[in-house]
């Protein structure tokens, strides 16, 4: 079964809370939360002008009232370059955090992801070594804390079928999963459907975003990546792509989360959610 529910990160464009997504999820009574977390301490966070969630906080009381609402928190996105030598340096410890303080979140799963660019010209090979040796080490916190490892199709490598398909099956684990992205994979130049149906098998969560006709005739086939949909889903040249989207996922009978990504305007959110609702 399709859960709907919507990433936090909606409101960052907004200078949002994570207070406000969280009233916003309820208001248009979704049945889950998604959200980005930091390490440390952010003083536009802190002051309440960005709804990401600081991972010194206590994640039971965050639990608690998210709760509250009627939500549940199904992922946390920790997107950071993991296949590079960042990842290794920071990503790793990063990622490693969010899976703990997802277990106390009650989320099941972690997002990560790569970036824009393959680091400092290196061949795919050599970034695939570096994609396996890291998230190695995160498979060893995820296991034990029963938590799934999502790679979210952001970047260069991610948005490529033929290394998904590689890296995932060279892991074949029930902690290491698929995060699509229907907005990255369409303005990287792809059909989202075509990049799914090779990796159905993998996917645990997916992100719903649109993309505007101006930004498409843009940046489509140059860039890998967007924040979330300037309009309301539903209303782009990618929602045909997101109809085909969602009914294989109907027809093959897959059961999980799916976040609206979307500039959280009350007028996005609503036409979004209700257009999303109509086709699932």
């Amino acid at each position: 079964m399709i859960k709907l529910g919507m990433h936090a990160d909606n409101l960052r464009v907004l200078s949002g809370s994570f207070k406000s997504a969280v009233e916003m999820g309820a208001k248009y009574k979704l049945e889950h939360l998604e959200l980005g977390v930091i390490y440390g301490i952010y003083f536009i966070q802190s002051l309440g002008y960005e709804p990401s969630v600081s991972m010194w906080e206590n994640p039971v009381a965050i639990r608690r009232f998210v709760e509250s609402k009627g939500m549940t928190i199904s992922q946390i996105d920790s997107g950071f370059p993991i296949m590079s030598t960042a990842g290794s340096n920071h990503g790793v410890f990063y990622t490693q955090q969010a899976i703990r303080f997802a277990s106390h979140l009650g989320a099941k799963k972690v997002d990560t992801t790569d970036s824009a660019i393959i680091e400092d010209n290196m061949t795919k090979d050599e970034a695939f070594k570096i994609a396996v040796k890291n998230i190695t080490e995160l498979l060893k916190w995820a296991e034990d804390f029963k938590i799934i490892v999502n790679i979210e199709t952001h970047g260069a490598l991610t948005n490529d079928v033929e290394f998904m398909l590689k890296l995932l099956s060279y892991f074949e684990s029930e902690y290491v999963g698929f995060n699509l992205d229907t907005g990255n994979t369409f303005i990287s130049g792809q059909i989202p459907l075509d990049v799914l149906k090779p990796l159905r098998k993998y996917l645990t969560h997916c992100h719903i975003k649109d993309v505007s006709a101006e930004l498409a005739a843009a940046v489509r086939g140059e860039e890998t990546g967007i924040a979330s949909s300037d309009q309301s889903i539903g209303a782009g040249v990618n929602a045909e792509n997101i109809k085909n989207v969602i009914a294989y996922l109907n027809e093959t009978n897959w059961d999980g989360e799916i976040s609206v990504e979307c500039s959280g305007t009350d007028e996005n959110m609503k036409k979004s959610v209700d257009w999303l609702r109509s086709i699932v």
